[in-house]
């Protein structure tokens, strides 16, 4: 059975003897056979790193949706820089037959996809002034090393999008490195590959989501390594927690932007007299159903789909 607060909610799955490999702060990845994996994206939402007690209705179908989406979305220029994506089917009905008696915990929110070997970093694209980057920026006047004009604003468009990538934590927080630094840890080769691709599809993504009236400001994408040392685009794509999307209609440099992501669940909880520190507070009603409408709208905005 799965552990949900209530019938909307899928907190945590669980599917028999299938091998759970890490259950992170959203999804559960669960190993197939060799060569496969399955990503469940559960219902689970995290803020400062803590994963609250109660989840948001909706949010692993968002998640995964929007990920499909922009895999099919960005397949012309995965294929024409001999970049793949891992993602080998979403079709429950085609998953190994074990997996079927598990569809209501995986309709809509799984996908079976290629095993690739992580690369360490976390490849980060910013087209705008924000977040941690906003903070470095005030204090050095640049983001991971690479000097930015001065005068900036908070949520000013940056000259043109820079890749500033930072090490995958296990728990905590992770920290912003230099590409520099980046090469030290996956090779000059490598680390230069992953910073032309990860610009080359965050101004893709960037240019399509402006048609459609939201700013991408930044995004983080993922990368493995197949057997035959290729690039692989994996995990999530483009999605509200791993992307800031913002209403152009709304778009006011000099200060911080309503987002279409869990920048809503941060706001609330720095009302809070919380240390950041596990447990998380029971967010309430409110706060779950504001930030599910979020995300619900940057599905639609980005596909022109209702969620089914």
């Amino acid at each position: 059975m799965s552990t949900t607060t209530n019938s909307q909610v899928l907190l945590r799955t669980e599917l028999g003897d299938v091998q759970l490999l890490n259950r992170g702060k959203v999804r559960d990845v669960y190993l197939v056979d060799d060569a496969r994996l399955l990503f469940v994206a559960s219902d689970r939402i995290s803020a400062f790193d803590v994963v609250m007690p109660n989840g948001i209705p909706d949010k692993g179908r968002v998640l995964t949706q929007i990920s499909l989406f922009w895999f099919s979305k960005l397949n012309e220029l995965v294929t024409t820089t001999h970049l793949r994506n891992h993602l080998i089917t979403a079709d429950v009905s085609v998953y190994p037959p074990r997996l079927h008696q598990y569809r209501n915990q995986l309709e809509g929110r799984s996908m079976l996809v290629r095993k690739v070997k992580i690369q360490p970093v976390e490849c980060i694209v910013r087209g705008y002034l924000s977040g941690s980057g906003w903070k470095e920026y005030q204090e050095k006047g640049s983001i991971c090393g690479i000097k930015l004009p001065a005068g900036l604003r908070e949520s000013d468009k940056l000259p043109h999008p820079i890749f500033t990538p930072s090490t995958k934590a296990e728990s905590g927080h992770d920290i912003n490195i230099s590409p520099a630094e980046a090469a030290k840890i996956v090779g000059g080769h490598i680390a230069e590959q992953l910073a032309e691709l990860s610009v080359m599809l965050y101004q893709t993504a960037a240019d399509y989501a402006l048609t459609r009236g939201v700013i991408i400001a930044d995004t983080k994408f993922e990368f493995g390594l197949d057997e035959g040392g290729n690039l692989v685009l994996a995990d999530e794509v483009l999605t509200p927690d791993s992307s800031r999307f913002w209403d152009v209609e709304q778009y006011e440099p000099g200060r911080p932007q309503d987002s279409f992501d869990k920048q809503y669940v941060r706001d609330y909880l720095l009302t809070l007299d919380w240390n950041k520190e596990p447990p998380g507070p029971m967010l309430p009603d409110e706060v779950v159903q504001g930030t599910r409408k979020r995300y619900l709208e940057a599905y639609s905005r980005l596909t022109g789909k209702e969620l089914e």
